[in-house]
């Protein structure tokens, strides 16, 4: 009997998702749908696949929707976060298992026992960051519980980052996901995390300048700011009496510093409109966040109001942006101050067709077992092949994929609206994923709990 994969979304993230289901599709029974608000986007590889059908789907067309939903075996929702309620209640309605990369919302949280009540698996977070981070991390931890330590430490932190190969840049950055989640990033809460048991808050215009270092073997040297709320595994994790528990996300050495700069000045601000954006200047929208001179360039006010020294490598790097460029002009209507400074960052960070991504995760581990302090490091790096096939959309797509062909063939049974921590759903997936290079390295190191010089600012 042929298996419907509703596939609603199709966005960065979904070449490997629809490669790896398309490969299986023969052997398993798959047919695949692909609804989408711009059909003809839709790659010809995936769409002119005889086990495959690309439809126009317009979520917010409820019969569209409805029937598109009710006519799959289980569903595959790679929207937008706060647009996955909408699928998620139609797949109550119809009975139908549904799978996401996004972060549990209070909203999809609250289907709990509905989803359970009708025997559903309601999977999320199951991508990359969060989702591998998940069972990489459960994975060491049930193994050093099941030995009998006791967890102390847990920190994670995963990046997003440019190819060395492709690294062409002053920021050694290019986006490699949604842009403007990284122009937002850090926004709309105070970074909350425990260290050595003492709650730490890091508010949002402090937050790039409080940084951690880590050095990966063969790769150099990283740095990490934390992530808003680094409390919320706690629980899911079992780490309740651990004193350090502390998840961050990885830049090359000096991103933090120099994005700082854009904080201070206000640009990464979505909270208002500026009315006459549309045919500004590079330059001119720099100058509206600087004071008034009769007679000071935008450059100097710049250097003044930031006290960039003219040989300071952040100097350079704004250079880079075309920041001061009366030549280059906004396109944008009545844009807020980050969505224009996203269409700026785009002009210059956008991957190349040819170039490459990297994906860095790393987890620190610090135990206790039979009196002894111990720890465990362990890193995980994907290079990506080009534009269409990055690292992202591999360990995104990847596990996304897996998970969805574990619960149809009823490996994964467990019903709720949950996220990947339980050893039912790890263990396969994780297995799977380093027959496609997917895998951590784990190194034995001294613990030393909190390294108070670990921290800059």
């Amino acid at each position: 009997m042929v298996r419907t994969i509703l596939v609603v979304g199709a966005g960065k993230s979904t070449s490997y998702l629809l490669d790896y289901l398309l490969k299986k599709s023969d052997s398993e029974n798959l047919r695949l749908v692909i609804g989408d608000l711009q059909p003809k986007n839709i790659p010809e590889q995936f769409s002119s696949h005889p086990n495959c059908e690309v439809i126009a789907l317009d979520i917010f067309n409820e019969e569209e929707r409805k029937k598109a939903v009710s006519l799959a075996s289980i569903v595959i929702s790679m929207l937008p976060a706060n647009l996955h309620i909408k699928i998620a209640e139609d797949c109550i309605q119809y009975k139908k298992h549904l799978v996401t990369a996004s972060y549990v919302s209070k909203e999809m949280e609250a289907l709990n026992e509905e989803v359970k009540k009708n025997g559903l698996i309601f999977m999320n977070e199951i991508g990359l960051d969060p989702g591998i981070d998940h069972m990489s991390a459960m994975e060491v931890i049930d193994r050093i519980r099941s030995k009998g330590g006791k967890m102390l430490l847990f920190e994670s932190f995963t990046g997003g980052l440019v190819a060395p190969e492709s690294d062409s840049n002053l920021w050694n950055y290019k986006f490699t996901w949604n842009p403007r989640n990284v122009v937002l990033a850090g926004q709309g809460g105070t970074a909350k995390f425990i260290q050595e048991g003492t709650y730490k808050y890091i508010p949002y215009q402090k937050l790039f300048r409080r940084t951690e270092f880590l050095d990966v073997e063969g790769h150099g040297k990283f740095e990490a700011y934390a992530n808003r709320d680094s409390l919320k595994y706690r629980e899911a994790y079992g780490l309740q009496d651990a004193l350090t528990l502390f998840r961050g996300t990885m830049r090359r050495v000096g991103f933090s510093k120099a994005w700082q700069m854009f904080v201070i000045l206000g640009m990464t601000d979505d909270s208002y409109t500026i009315e006459n954006s549309e045919g500004m200047s590079y330059r001119e929208f720099v100058n509206l966040f600087l004071p008034y001179s009769p007679t000071d360039s935008v450059e100097l006010k710049m250097r003044h109001y930031l006290k960039i020294d003219q040989d300071d490598i952040r100097w350079g790097k704004l250079l880079e942006l075309n920041l001061f460029d009366p030549s280059k002009k906004i396109p944008l209507k009545n844009a807020t101050p980050a969505q224009i400074l996203q269409f700026i960052l785009e002009d210059s960070w956008t991957l190349r067709e040819d170039e490459k991504d990297m994906i860095v995760m790393y987890h620190k581990f610090g135990y206790e077992i039979d009196g002894e302090k111990k720890q465990i490091d362990a890193n995980m790096v994907v290079i990506g092949e080009n534009r269409t096939y990055t690292a992202m959309s591999k360990t995104v797509g990847l596990p996304v994929a897996m998970a969805t062909l574990q619960i149809l063939n009823k490996k994964i049974t467990t019903p709720g609206v949950q996220i990947p921590i339980s050893m039912e759903v790890y263990q396969p997936i994780l297995s799977e994923l380093k027959s496609y290079g997917i895998h951590f390295k784990e190194y034995e190191v001294l613990y030393l709990g909190y390294n108070p010089d670990s921290v800059a600012g």
